[in-house]
């Protein structure tokens, strides 16, 4: 199954939205600045804020594309307070064709 991530950079106060199948290989994959010239390889503090589990892949990465799309970090920080959004992004992009 798939994760939508977001992580926080507080050196950047920067959020940065990913999907994946394996979450904890993709974590990984950003500490150890796996993909060099990636977003994330630009800064050490990269925590996980929230993450959204046990989705289909394409379901994660319509949703992934969602968020991005609002390009608002107080959209991500009301996503994270309240729980009832992140329904509604799961019933809204499991119900869509591809």
């Amino acid at each position: 199954m798939a994760s939508v991530y977001i992580l926080f950079s507080d050196k950047h106060n920067k959020f940065y939205t990913g999907s994946c199948l394996d979450l904890e290989a993709r974590l990984i994959d950003h500490k150890n600045k796996t993909f060099r010239n990636s977003y994330t390889a630009n800064a050490d503090d990269w925590e996980l804020y929230f993450s959204i589990n046990d989705l289909d892949y394409s379901v994660a990465r319509k949703i992934e594309t969602h968020i991005k799309s609002m390009k608002s970090k107080k959209y991500i920080e009301n996503l994270k307070q309240y729980p009832e959004m992140i329904e509604m992004l799961i019933i809204k992009f499991s119900n869509t064709s591809n």
